[in-house]
């Protein structure tokens, strides 16, 4: 098993295999832009589901935002998503449309198998363009050396780059089989990767 859990969350997990991710697309800026468009006319998902497993566990979601209203505040307030890498573009825009907080975690950088928890005492981790993230009772994702995501932000250990071939991939909420199916063809279109369920 890729991604075992040791809290009851509801996680669905997938594995991206064969990838060739790449600097940002331009034939994903409609993707992008449709995204966007459906924020900016109320078209985007529910927030309270991804805010209950923080209020469960003891945390203001306002204070810790999910991932996912992280990107719908910055598309409200004017501001566009996010270029990364054509992957991570990809988790975005699903995330984004969804309102399910998305991680990704390069298999490469990954040692043994991720585990979602609660995170200990004085645990924490180097984010992404963040100083440090600390995950002390709040859900986490981690491997054999620690934490290296949550549902708010992922690690600079463990983030998607152009030389990730293997990665999972963690919706924190449950999601659709038809937004399992609109994911697997973005992946395979702009990611270049093929997904299995973990």
């Amino acid at each position: 098993m890729l991604v075992a859990s040791e809290i009851e969350v509801p996680v669905r997990a997938l594995e991206l295999h064969e990838l060739e991710v790449t600097e940002p697309r331009t034939d994903f800026n409609p993707e992008v832009v449709a995204a966007e468009a459906a924020v900016r006319s109320g078209r985007a998902g529910d927030l309270e589901p991804a805010r209950a497993p923080y209020r469960r566990f003891g945390l203001d979601p306002t204070r810790h935002r999910p991932s996912s209203e992280a990107l719908l505040r910055r598309v409200r307030r004017g501001d566009p998503l996010p270029r990364v890498n054509s992957l991570v573009d990809v988790a975005n825009v699903v995330s984004l449309r969804l309102q399910v907080p998305v991680g990704l975690y390069d298999l490469g950088q990954v040692e043994g198998r991720l585990t979602v928890r609660l995170g200990r005492e004085g645990e924490d981790y180097a984010g992404i363009r963040r100083d440090v993230v600390n995950v002390a009772g709040r859900v986490c994702v981690a491997d054999a050396r620690g934490p290296c995501g949550n549902p708010s932000a992922d690690s600079s250990r463990t983030m998607i780059t152009t030389a990730t071939q293997r990665a999972a991939w963690i919706f924190f909420l449950p999601v659709t089989e038809r937004d399992l199916h609109w994911t697997y063809e973005l992946v395979a279109r702009y990611g270049r990767g093929l997904v299995r369920m973990a």
